[in-house]
Protein backbone atom coordinates (compact mmCIF):
# COMPACT_ATOMS: atom_id res chain seq x y z
CA UNK A 1 0.00 0.00 0.00
CA UNK A 2 2.86 2.35 0.81
CA UNK A 3 4.34 1.87 -2.68
CA UNK A 4 1.06 2.84 -4.32
CA UNK A 5 0.84 5.98 -2.18
CA UNK A 6 4.42 6.96 -3.08
CA UNK A 7 3.69 6.45 -6.76
CA UNK A 8 0.52 8.53 -6.56
CA UNK A 9 2.29 11.36 -4.73
CA UNK A 10 5.14 11.28 -7.25
CA UNK A 11 2.61 11.66 -10.08
CA UNK A 12 0.78 14.49 -8.31
CA UNK A 13 4.05 16.28 -7.54
CA UNK A 14 5.18 15.95 -11.16
CA UNK A 15 1.85 17.32 -12.42
CA UNK A 16 2.17 20.32 -10.10
CA UNK A 17 5.69 20.92 -11.39
CA UNK A 18 4.57 20.68 -15.01
CA UNK A 19 1.73 23.12 -14.29
CA UNK A 20 4.26 25.55 -12.83
CA UNK A 21 6.41 25.27 -15.97
CA UNK A 22 3.41 25.87 -18.24
CA UNK A 23 2.27 28.87 -16.21
CA UNK A 24 5.80 30.27 -16.20
CA UNK A 25 5.98 30.01 -19.98
CA UNK A 26 2.68 31.88 -20.32
CA UNK A 27 3.98 34.61 -18.01
CA UNK A 28 7.21 34.88 -20.02
CA UNK A 29 5.29 35.19 -23.28
CA UNK A 30 2.97 37.82 -21.82
CA UNK A 31 5.83 39.72 -20.23
CA UNK A 32 7.61 40.01 -23.58
CA UNK A 33 4.29 40.79 -25.36
CA UNK A 34 4.59 37.73 -27.60
CA UNK A 35 1.28 35.97 -26.95
CA UNK A 36 -2.00 36.24 -25.03
CA UNK A 37 -2.13 40.00 -25.46
CA UNK A 38 -4.93 40.56 -22.98
CA UNK A 39 -4.43 41.45 -19.35
CA UNK A 40 -2.30 43.45 -17.00
CA UNK A 41 0.89 41.42 -17.53
CA UNK A 42 1.25 42.24 -21.23
CA UNK A 43 4.45 44.10 -22.00
CA UNK A 44 5.59 44.16 -18.37
CA UNK A 45 9.16 42.78 -18.33
CA UNK A 46 9.12 41.92 -14.63
CA UNK A 47 6.42 39.31 -15.36
CA UNK A 48 8.84 37.63 -17.77
CA UNK A 49 11.32 37.39 -14.89
CA UNK A 50 8.67 36.01 -12.54
CA UNK A 51 7.71 33.48 -15.21
CA UNK A 52 11.30 32.35 -15.64
CA UNK A 53 11.64 31.87 -11.89
CA UNK A 54 8.38 29.93 -11.73
CA UNK A 55 9.38 27.72 -14.68
CA UNK A 56 12.74 26.94 -13.04
CA UNK A 57 11.01 26.07 -9.77
CA UNK A 58 8.62 23.81 -11.70
CA UNK A 59 11.53 22.01 -13.35
CA UNK A 60 13.18 21.58 -9.96
CA UNK A 61 9.90 20.18 -8.57
CA UNK A 62 9.67 17.58 -11.33
CA UNK A 63 13.32 16.58 -10.95
CA UNK A 64 13.07 16.36 -7.16
CA UNK A 65 9.89 14.32 -7.18
CA UNK A 66 11.32 11.79 -9.64
CA UNK A 67 14.81 11.38 -8.21
CA UNK A 68 14.26 11.26 -4.46
CA UNK A 69 14.92 8.01 -2.68
CA UNK A 70 12.04 6.30 -0.92
CA UNK A 71 13.00 4.78 2.41
CA UNK A 72 11.75 1.28 3.08
CA UNK A 73 9.11 0.85 5.76
CA UNK A 74 10.40 0.18 9.27
CA UNK A 75 9.57 -3.19 10.72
Amino acid sequence: MRGAFNLLMRIVSSLIGLSMVAMGIVWILQGFDLAFRVGFMVGQRHWALYGAILALLGIAQVVWSNTRQVRPASQ
